[in-house]
This record gives structure tokens, C-alpha cells and sequence, in this order.
């Protein structure tokens, strides 16, 4: 097995999870099998019990591991089925040793950090690299570690102390480290800075490319590239002085500038040989092949030279912070560039369509809790919602904002304009049209109001309401459809079943099921046991579909969400030619 660590240094996000995709395309465009592996240094076991504020979307997989949002990226970009032991937390390392201490498997021994914790990790490591992703028999060619987190942060430390030794122990050939650092350009004076001299070190006052190598160095790992971030390309003399001060040859310092968007990434590092120096420095020239990266080319290009845009409504919780809906962005983008489209998403705060934001009186308590719903940002926000060609609940927990979900979605409906609910988004529509239509004013969520006389979602019964961690209904599970006429199966192609990524806890309530459905609202698929409710339409509507499921898990650049793509198609009044003939819809 080759080995290829992106390390960070300087400052973080500085997109190290793009940079390790990346150099996995170029990789597998050379014809290499390629497998990756995100190490979060956090205790948390999982990313699962993390805020989206804090931590961005919680990304699921097949398996139900809910792991870190950079995996995402990497199955995107891979086009790779990944499993939870694919992503290495310190919380998860340390419940394993602790496991075995507890069943006696160190014989008596005194645990530690060095040799059984970093032994853990190294075994981690070696064990899931060799796991097949790509659907292919046998072990990938080269595996992608991205060390989350910046050289020097002190939780990283015992995960660079293990990497150290899986180098020793591999050698050379099979161990390639690409260090991620930033190269700010000072405003005032408008020259590209080299934060790595003493004089500028001071200057400064932060922590600098040559101080972030000095202390890999220092423990044991000398990055082989440097993979430069600016805003503008680099000057050759910056790269010779880059060169100078920390010890990497020039042709390795490969330069990531600001891009239009993130699929020129993977040309950036083909058009500077990166691919060549990799394979060279691990010893795979001769297996590998010239790089094919056509597709990727004219995504890029199409994506740069799209002159029309469609607007959609994102209403929800987790606005402020758009990491929090990354797989829903990218599922738009994916299917607005299948219909020759760039995605203009207008953001929306749920709690900003609420009656209350426009009370005047009820504004003065907010801002007093710090809050700043105004009567001004009430009617901005129902005037981008009027403005949107359609509209996107997303999912999410808690009741704050749900109001206000319920009004885009009741507007969505009476109006006519294409609507899509996703988890919580579909909990929303069913609770809208159940006060709405049947007049059952109370209906409502038991995970908002317990005592409910009309509970139309409730919990889970396999559920826990004590532990949160990996306790809902997680992973890929199948779904049937119910009628093979409606709009959802026939975005799938007129399939018996589709097989989509879940998480959540609450329900549909089946014993409400015929009540609903006196209202219109039609379930058109089920679960295989028919008692959970996965996909609801309602039949007189242009497309007002809402999923349980999450279809932004499993979208692709090329190969967009069926659901995304018939949403956008709704948009721009295609969606019945495509549905006449499918072909037409997508690239």
C-alpha cells in the first residue's frame, strides 16, 4: 500500500479536505485505485452529537457512520462508497484501547499514549486502507490520509507520532506527505509574502509556513510537497525562496490559487505535474497512466461559462453557517449544471417567515435575548421566498424555526411552486397540511410538543431518548414504491425500490396515515415492512415532494440526485418533457 498525508499548517480551513480529493482524481486519473481516510483528532467517538455551528453538516454513510463532512467531498470527488472505520477520531481510538484493557488483552501491562495508543492508530490505519471502496476486489493502489487540524494543535500530537512510525515502518517509497500552508498577501503593500523569514515571523505575529514545517520536522515528518494556498498564482521567486527556507525542492511546491470553482483544483495539480512528482516519489510511474481528466475539464468549463441561474429558497435552521447544508448544496449544483443552470440559493432563516418576527413587541423580547428578528428582516425574508422559483426545507432538530418552515411550505403548496422537504423538511409538510387541510390545529411532532392530541410524527420505538450518539435510523435503507405512476418513481427510472442514506428519529405516525391521506397527501413509498412512511406527493401539484431520506448523500458531479434534478426541472417548467424523456435532462 502507498501512502499520501495531507498535513495543515499556519491557519485552518484552508481546504486540505479539497486539496486530499483532489490529489486523489488526479491519482485515480491515471489509472490508480484510490481509497482515503480522515483523521479528526477530537474525543468526540463520532460526528454525530455535533453541532452543524460548530462542525458543519454531519455527512452519512452507507453504513450509518456519521462522519466528518470531508468524506463527503471524498466520495463525491472519487466517486467511492466509504465505510465509518474510514474516518479515525480520537474518541474512537481511545474506546478501543480502552476496550481491551478493560477485557485484559495487555496482560497487566501499563497502557499509554506510546506504544498502545499510537499502535492503535497505525493498526487503524493499515487495517481500513486495504478495505475496498470502489465496488473492485483487493486493496486500493494508494490511500489519502488528510490529518484534520494544524501542525502544532497539542490533540494531534500522538496521530503525527503514529504517522511518524507508519513511515519508518513502510520506508521512503510507500510515504508521500503534502503539507497544505497559506501565502497571505499583505493589503497595504500588495507583495506576496513568504511567512517563513525571522523579520516577517515578528512582523507577522503569526504562525508561518517555515514554523508549521520546523515543527513537523521537530517530530519526526519532512513534508516532501508543499501545497501553497493564494489568493493569485505564485511568482516563481516566492517559490524559490518557499524552496530555500523549507527544504522542498521547487518542482515540488505546487501553487492551489483561488479557482472559479473547486472541480479546476484536480487541472491546477495536472497542469503542474503533480501527478508525475507524486507517482515518481512513490514509485508508480511505470504502472501508471498519462492523466484522463476530461470529464473533469468540461464540468469545469461548463460550470465557468453558464450565463443562466435559477433561484431556490433554502429555508432553515442552520443559515448562518453553510457548511451546515454542504451535501444540499452540492446535490443543487449538481443538477442545476445538468440543466445547464448555476444555482442562486437564497438563504432564508425559518424563524424570519414567523408571524411573531413581525410584531414589533415580540421583536423588543428577542433582541433582548440577543436574537435580531425585525419586522424589516420578516418581510425581507417572505420577499426572497416570493421571489424563488422554488422552494427547499432541508433537515435538522428542534423546534425553533419550525414555524416558520410550516409557512414556506404551506406557501409552496397553495402557490403552486415546486417544493422539496428532506427529513425533517417532509415532518414539516405532513404537520402543515394536517392543520391546514383537516383542520387539526393542534397536530404536531412529538419531538415538539409531548402532549399532542394529534401526533402525526412521532419517535421511533426502536429509538433512545437518552443516549444521542448513532441511537436514530441510520444508513442506506430501501425503500418501495407504492405507485409506479407518480413523479418520485419516475424520476428513478420506474424502479420497484430505491435504496437512499437515512438519520432520524422521528416518524410518520401510521395509525394517522388514512387520515392524511383524506386530505390528498399520497405516500407513495414505504419501507419494506409498508409501516414507515419514506416519500409523500401530492398529486395535484406541480412537484411537492418530501423524502425521509436524505437523497444529498449520494449525488454526483455528472450523476446528480434523481430528486435534486426533477426539483430544478419543476423549477424551470421541464420536468414533464424530461419525465416524456429522461435523456433530456441530464449531461
Amino acid at each position: 500500500m502507498k501512502y499520501v498525508l495531507v498535513t495543515g499548517g499556519v491557519v485552518s480551513g484552508l481546504g486540505k479536505g479539497v486539496t486530499a480529493s483532489s490529489i486523489g482524481v488526479v491519482l485515480k486519473a491515471c489509472g490508480l485505485r484510490v481509497t482515503s481516510i480522515k483523521i479528526d483528532p477530537y474525543l468526540n467517538t463520532d460526528a454525530g452529537t455535533m453541532s452543524p455551528f460548530e462542525h458543519g453538516e454531519v455527512f452519512v454513510l452507507d453504513d450509518g457512520g456519521e462522519v466528518d463532512l470531508d468524506l463527503g467531498n471524498y466520495e463525491r470527488f472519487l466517486d467511492v462508497t466509504l465505510t465509518r472505520d474510514n474516518n479515525i477520531t480520537t474518541g474512537k481510538i481511545y474506546q478501543s484501547v480502552l476496550e481491551k484493557e478493560r477485557r485484559g488483552d495487555y496482560l497487566g501491562k501499563t497502557v499509554q499514549v506510546v506504544p498502545h495508543i499510537t499502535d492503535a492508530m497505525k493498526n487503524w490505519i493499515e487495517a481500513v486502507s486495504v478495505i475496498p471502496v470502489d465496488g473492485k476486489d483487493g486493496p486500493a493502489d494508494v490511500c489519502v490520509i488528510e490529518l484534520g487540524g494544524t501542525v502544532g494543535d497539542i490533540e494531534s500530537m500522538p496521530f503525527i507520532e503514529a504517522l511518524r512510525q507508519l513511515f519508518f515502518s513502510v520506508g521512503q517509497d510507500n510515504f508521500c506527505l503534502i503539507h497544505v500552508s497559506l501565502i497571505p498577501v499583505l493589503g497595504v503593500v500588495g507583495e506576496q509574502v513568504i511567512p517563513n523569514a525571522s523579520w516577517l515571523q515578528t512582523l507577522l505575529k503569526r504562525k508561518p509556513t517555515q514554523h508549521s514545517v520546523r515543527e513537523l520536522r521537530a517530530l519526526g515528518l519532512t513534508p516532501h510537497f508543499l501545497a501553497c494556498r493564494s489568493a493569485q498564482p505564485l511568482l516563481e521567486n516566492t517559490k524559490q525562496k518557499l524552496s530555500q527556507f523549507c527544504h522542498v525542492p521547487v518542482g515540488n511546491i505546487l501553487n492551489i490559487h483561488d479557482v472559479p470553482n473547486i472541480w479546476h483544483v484536480p487541472l491546477l495539480l495536472r497542469n503542474q505535474n503533480a501527478n508525475d512528482a507524486i507517482l515518481k516519489h512513490l514509485d508508480l510511474l511505470s504502472v501508471a497512466k498519462p492523466p484522463n481528466l476530461q470529464e473533469w475539464t468540461k464540468r469545469a468549463e461548463t460550470f465557468d461559462s453558464l450565463t443562466n441561474s435559477v433561484r431556490i429558497a433554502m429555508v432553515g435552521k442552520y443559515v448562518g453557517m453553510t457548511d451546515s447544508y454542504l451535501s444540499v448544496v452540492k446535490a443543487l449544483l449538481h443538477a442545476c449544471i445538468a440543466c445547464s443552470l448555476k444555482p442562486s440559493i437564497d438563504w432564508i432563516a425559518a424563524s424570519d417567515l414567523e408571524d411573531d418576527s413581525a410584531n414589533f413587541e415580540s421583536c423588543l423580547i428577542v433582541l433582548v435575548l440577543f436574537m435580531l428578528q425585525t419586522p424589516e428582516a420578516h418581510a425581507a425574508a417572505w420577499k426572497t421566498l416570493k421571489n424563488a422559483a422554488c422552494v427547499l426545507v432541508p433537515g435538522g432538530f428542534g423546534d425553533r424555526g419550525v414555524k416558520g418552515m410550516m409557512l414556506a411550505a404551506k406557501y409552496a403548496r397553495e402557490n403552486k411552486v415546486p417544493y422539496l422537504g428532506i427529513c425533517l423538511g417532509m415532518q414539516i409538510s405532513v404537520i402543515e397540511i394536517a392543520r391546514s387541510v383537516l383542520g387539526l390545529e393542534k397536530a404536531n411532532s412529538t419531538e415538539f410538543d409531548d402532549n399532542t392530541p394529534n401526533p402525526v410524527i412521532i419517535f421511533m420505538p426502536e429509538g433512545s431518548k437518552t443516549h444521542m450518539g448513532s441511537t436514530m435510523r441510520l444508513g442506506c435503507r430501501r425503500t418501495l414504491f407504492q405507485n409506479r405512476d407518480c413523479i418520485t418513481a419516475n424520476l428513478y427510472h420506474n424502479s420497484e425500490y430505491v435504496d437512499e442514506r437515512h438519520r432520524h428519529r422521528y416518524e410518520v405516525n401510521p395509525e394517522m396515515v388514512s387520515i392524511l391521506e383524506e386530505s390528498g397527501l399520497k405516500f407513495v413509498g414505504k419501507d419494506e415492512s409498508g409501516k414507515r412512511m419514506e416519500i409523500l406527493e401530492l398529486p395535484d401539484h406541480p412537484f411537492y415532494v418530501g423524502v425521509q431520506f436524505h437523497p444529498e448523500f449520494k449525488s454526483r458531479p455528472g450523476r446528480p440526485s434523481a430528486l435534486f434534478l426533477g426539483f430544478i426541472l419543476a423549477a424551470i417548467g421541464q420536468l414533464e418533457a424530461h419525465l416524456r424523456n429522461p435523456q433530456n435532462g441530464s449531461l
